[in-house]
């Protein structure tokens, strides 16, 4: 399951993306907040309607909030140790995207204090979102004014930018007969790079060359001895996936960019939802507590496409990008938690609110909150860079973050009796 997700995620889901990115003239990071984000968390909303109307029980919210801090801490952290490159970052992306996951953060932790989700507090998630979607649609003049009128006192900012528009562009970013796009982009802002071109980072994922007639097939064998065992063992999942959707890179597919992007999120989330099904039923034979399992198995399990595909936008030396997923990937998430309460509160259960039991919940939503003003300042004193000593801190403290969360849960500290099921 995990090598499927792989295949999708590098063949079909990030190609579909770079050809949606280069014709809406999206900017990497809100690629990576919007479209990104919402295919590789497909899983999670799949969950969290399983956790509303099939389980009725918290298994939703925990492993929404446990997947969270293993996207902003976890994925961190893989983005780091497992990448070559050193990812530049923007001030702007990451501000913005913590602060709206930070607002949404918050709502959650008020609406579950109670226990109690009215269709009201649901209501306000939709809203938050809607919110976040329309400062994206804004993203560059909001950019553009905070950032002059910032400026004198974000020096550090200024410095860091500099340092990254010191940096070349990478292997087929630039060809010769000018940049890809030729949009709107933070170029045109005359604050973040200048000559370099800001807008060459918006279709980035693959080296971005004009995708040809004789891209080569999926069914070509590799030259390296181990990639070819790969590929002979992955062989029924590659045929299965070329027969059920169309490969965008291929000229002939290429204006079916919109079918892929939604086929291969279709893939993602029934091949996660198998292997959630795997972890539960493992979890459930070794006696591991509902909420211990959505804050750890299958918290990591249903982020297992954000993982793939951060860390390989990560690979190519886009941090924007990646880092955007991460967090705009836990602001849909939020999402995800509003639209099944929303809809049950308003339209099929209407007599009453959605009782969500987990005193452990709330610990979990504070330690969202503290892992996000960590991730900023974290990336701030690290020279606005991605690089394997970043890494190293995330999968300390999520390490952290998860064994206090389960210790809390499990009743082992603070004042939270363990509930087994049918009790």
């Amino acid at each position: 399951m995990f090598l499927a997700v792989s295949i999708v995620c590098d063949d079909y889901f990030l190609p579909s993306l770079e050809i949606i990115s280069e014709c809406l003239g999206l900017s990497q990071d809100v690629a990576g907040a919007t479209f990104m984000a919402a295919g590789s968390s497909a899983p999670e909303l799949v969950t969290a309607f399983l956790g509303v109307f099939v389980t009725k029980g918290d298994i939703g919210v925990s492993t929404i909030l446990g997947s969270a801090i293993y996207n902003l801490l976890g994925i961190s952290a893989a983005c780091g140790l497992f990448s070559s490159v050193v990812s530049r970052l923007s001030c702007w992306p990451l501000f913005r995207d913590c602060l709206a996951y930070t607002i949404s953060v918050a709502a959650v932790l008020a609406m579950i204090s109670d226990n109690r989700i009215y269709w009201y507090e649901s209501a306000s998630l939709l809203l938050t979102y809607g919110c976040y979607i329309l400062v994206l649609c804004f993203d560059i003049k909001i950019n553009q004014y905070l950032m002059k009128k910032f400026s004198p006192c974000c020096t550090c900012f200024t410095k860091a930018m500099e340092e990254n528009a010191e940096q070349q562009p990478l292997v087929g970013w630039r060809e010769e007969s000018g940049p890809l796009i030729c949009q709107q982009s933070r170029t045109d802002s005359g604050i973040f790079q200048d000559e370099l071109n800001y807008s060459q980072l918006s279709t980035s994922l693959h080296g971005l060359d004009k995708i040809s007639a004789d891209h080569p097939s999926v069914f070509t064998m590799p030259e390296a001895d181990m990639k070819r065992i790969l590929w002979v063992l992955s062989l029924p999942i590659i045929t299965v996936l070329y027969l059920t959707i169309p490969d965008c890179r291929r000229q002939f597919w290429r204006n079916w960019f919109m079918v892929t992007f939604l086929i291969s999120a279709a893939w993602i989330s029934a091949i996660t939802y198998v292997l959630v099904w795997m972890v539960t039923i493992a979890g459930e034979t070794l006696g591991i507590p509902e909420s211990v399992m959505g804050l750890t198995l299958l918290a990591a399990g249903t982020s297992v496409p954000d993982t793939v595909a951060s860390v390989l936008v990560a690979r190519k030396g886009n941090g924007d990008m990646a880092m955007s997923n991460i967090v705009g990937s836990n602001v849909f998430d939020m999402l995800c938690l509003g639209i099944p309460w929303f809809i049950k509160t308003a339209f099929i259960n209407t007599s009453g609110p959605i009782e969500v039991n987990s005193s452990g919940l709330t610990y979990t939503a504070i330690s969202l909150i503290c892992s996000v003003v960590f991730i900023f300042l974290a990336v701030h004193l690290n020279g606005w860079k991605i690089d394997k000593k970043l890494g190293g801190i995330c999968l300390v403290l999520y390490l952290v973050f998860t064994v206090l969360a389960i210790l809390y849960e499990l009743g082992i500290i603070g004042n939270n009796p363990t509930r087994v099921c049918g009790n």
